[in-house]
This record gives C-alpha cells, sequence and structure tokens, in this order.
C-alpha cells in the first residue's frame, strides 16, 4: 500500500506545517528535548530546526501585530535576551492541536499537561510560541526558514497512520 502521507492523498491537512519556538527562557532551563518529545509522540515530523540568536529585525516582522503594544520593548528584550530554538514540524492538524498542547499564553490559565501549564513561570517568560493559524504559519515560516532548510523526508511510521 501507498502511504497517503507521501502520496498527499486522502486525509486533509496531513502535510499541514506550523512554527514552534522555544524561547530564552525555556533554551536557558534546557527544556528544548522535553518539548521536542512531546512533538514526536504526538505523532508529528520534525522537517526544520534551527538554533539562533534572534534578531530586532526579524522579532519586528514576526509580531508585527505588537508592535503598538506597551510591552513590546520588554517583549523585544526578552526575545533578544539569548539564544531561541525554532522548529517546523508537520502533520494532520498540526496548528490546531499544538496550540492545545502549548496551552494557553498566560500560564496560570494553562491546564497541566501542556507545555506552557508544566514549564511556564509568568506570562512574560511562557517557555514557547506556536502558530495561532494556518495561514500565521506559513508567514512564519517563510519568515524564519529558507526552503532549503526545510526537509522532506518520509516518515516510515507514517505508513500505519495514514495509508488507505
Amino acid at each position: 500500500m501507498k502511504c497517503l502521507f507521501s502520496l498527499g492523498l486522502g486525509i486533509p491537512g496531513v502535510r499541514e506545517r506550523t512554527l514552534i519556538a522555544v524561547k530564552p527562557d525555556g533554551v536557558q532551563r534546557r527544556l528544548v528535548g522535553q518539548i521536542m518529545q512531546r512533538f514526536e509522540q504526538r505523532g508529528f515530523k520534525l522537517v526544520g530546526m534551527k538554533m539562533l540568536q534572534v534578531s530586532e529585525e526579524l522579532l519586528s516582522q514576526h509580531y508585527q501585530e505588537l508592535r503598538r503594544k506597551p510591552f513590546y520593548p520588554s517583549l523585544l528584550h526578552y526575545m533578544t535576551s539569548g539564544p531561541i530554538v525554532v522548529m517546523v514540524w508537520e502533520g494532520h492538524n498540526v496548528v490546531r492541536t499544538s496550540r492545545i498542547m502549548v496551552g494557553d499564553t498566560n500560564p496560570a490559565e494553562a491546564q497541566a499537561g501542556t507545555v506552557r501549564g508544566d514549564f511556564s513561570i509568568h506570562i512574560s517568560r511562557n517557555v514557547v510560541h506556536a502558530s495561532d493559524s494556518v495561514e500565521g504559519a506559513q508567514r512564519e515560516i517563510q519568515l524564519w526558514f529558507h526552503r532549503k532548510e526545510l526537509m522532506d523526508w518520509d516518515c516510515y511510521d507514517h505508513n500505519s497512520t495514514y495509508q488507505l
């Protein structure tokens, strides 16, 4: 049997992609591996990853809708305070599912078992970013990654998950 994942047939959203970024507090606290493990265990496929010290220019583009907010200068300071790990994950309904896995932006509201519910300390130090929509994910992925930095590879366990 052919793999639906490879063929792009059948289940809509199988090749959907999202951007997940482990913010400076998550990197400093050495949470990258635990966060990645949650996405792998959920069955998502990692197709891009890099660690970088992000520039204010890139952040300005990423957070364009927040530039006029009073907390924007402190957000810039925080996001440039250390390295981040930015990843692209692929899978069925990965954007919506990732938002649920990550949890509420405010850790006080985030459920136990979510990334923020388990690891975040304060709303200004909430460990991780997750794209909020398919369109937002596409924009963010293009902003953070060149096409050649994203891998198109066969994940063999998807044969049993996504086949006819």
